[in-house]
């Protein structure tokens, strides 16, 4: 077992993105199959904390911040195969480091619930979110 390494800001391929988001079951909640629009969510994320076995991309942080006063965890992903192992504790602890003062808020996914209160994490019932409009057909 190789130790995992951690790097900030790492270039990615885009096809080893969507691997790692696929075999971490949040692809099942990102447009992965729109590769210019899963392309575009990584170019523009502004602070990306990466985790790697190796050659291999086992998790990430995407993050949008001000490095002020917020810094929005948009994605937190590890594969299910390295899970259990402190990762995403990690990604988010290295986060919270490069993201400067600023407090992280994240949306999180239906079975996850239970993990970020182990992680400090509080929950705020005044979070609100709108979506976009339908497309057009």
């Amino acid at each position: 077992m190789n130790p995992i390494e951690y790097r900030r800001d790492a270039p990615l391929d885009i096809d080893q993105a969507r691997e790692l988001y696929r075999t971490s079951t949040l692809g099942e909640r990102r447009p992965i199959d729109d590769r210019s629009r899963f392309e575009a969510m990584l170019r523009h994320a502004n602070l990306v904390i990466t985790a790697w076995d190796g050659d291999l991309l086992v998790g990430i942080a995407r993050s949008l911040t001000d490095f002020a006063h917020s810094t929005y965890l948009a994605d937190l992903a590890v594969r299910v195969s390295h899970q259990h192992r402190g990762i995403g504790r990690e990604l988010v602890r290295l986060t919270q480091v490069h993201g400067g003062p600023a407090m992280i808020v994240l949306i999180a996914a239906p079975k996850a619930q239970a993990y970020y209160p182990k992680l400090g994490f509080q929950a705020e019932p005044r979070a609100w979110t709108r979506r976009p409009p339908a497309e057009p057909a």
